[in-house]
């Protein structure tokens, strides 16, 4: 490993097995020498593995729930005193829809589960950011993540009201990044990753649909959970210091590709 994030300490939020994005940042976070804290809900810490997870990390869990503020604030003031202070990074790997696990279609949704939808998957963002600058907790230079989803900008009919949800989430990162930009220098970015097989992703009505459709469109094929960790790193290191307020793709090239001849060949095959 390069130490790419020696004496860099941060918190994760999100990890809950193996197939997580958020976990995988927590091993590469390690291996490239920072040291973090572990967040999830309370529900979430339940039925998920994270204990196993904080020990190959040596890393303390905090459990928090994002759409509570005294949740976000405990975890920020329990963070900087196991970490010496206020941290480095922050991955923000938050979503839940509760139409989407009950299979309600878009034309006929729950609109309070629509309301939580918001709620934890793009205003948590904006608290955790909120109460980051309140208390000091990011350092000068600092970098924020989060991860999103091109159909916050192009529909995805199985993708539900979570489009709605990651739209509000890129916006957030934008308007907080001028905030935290001009006050402490912090960077605030989202990645839109290309589908990925998750615990909570391959809830989505129509996955494997997704998942083969940018495969076949994407001129480098879809990206890895494992290769958006190495993404993520990249935006927590110093390498990035000037890069704020941005959606980065992350996805092959499916966002800038209007047909692969790999498509177009099944479509005529048809």
């Amino acid at each position: 490993m390069n130490n790419l994030l020696k004496g860099k300490t941060g918190i994760i939020f999100g990890a809950l097995d193996e197939k997580s994005i958020a976990w995988k940042v927590a091993i590469r976070c390690l291996e490239e020498g920072a040291t973090f804290t572990l967040s999830n809900a309370p529900a979430a810490l339940r039925f998920g593995q994270i204990d196993e997870l904080a020990k190959i990390c040596n890393a303390e869990v905090i459990a928090a729930d994002a759409t509570n503020m005294n949740d976000i604030e405990n975890l920020f003031s329990r963070s900087m005193d196991i970490l010496n202070g206020p941290v480095d990074f922050v991955l923000h790997s938050i979503g839940m829809s509760i139409n989407v696990r009950k299979n309600n279609p878009y034309t006929d949704l729950n609109h309070d589960f629509f309301l939580k939808t918001l709620d934890i998957s793009a205003m948590s963002f904006h608290r955790i950011l909120q109460t980051a600058m309140k208390l000091d907790a990011i350092k000068e230079w600092g970098s924020v993540v989060a991860l999103s989803y091109i159909a916050a900008n192009r529909t995805f009919p199985g993708y539900n009201e979570m489009a709605e949800a990651k739209a509000m989430l890129e916006s957030i990162a934008r308007s907080y990044g001028y905030h935290y930009g001009k006050k402490r220098k912090v960077r605030i970015n989202t990645i839109s990753q290309s589908p990925t097989i998750t615990t909570a992703g391959s809830k989505v009505k129509g996955f494997d649909g997704f998942l083969g459709y940018a495969d076949a469109m994407s001129p480098l094929g879809n990206a890895t959970a494992a290769e958006c960790a190495d993404y993520c790193l990249m935006m927590f290191s110093d390498y990035t210091r000037k890069v704020t307020m941005q959606n980065l793709f992350h996805d092959g090239g499916f966002s800038f590709t209007g047909m692969s001849n790999e498509l177009m060949d099944l479509i005529l095959k048809k």
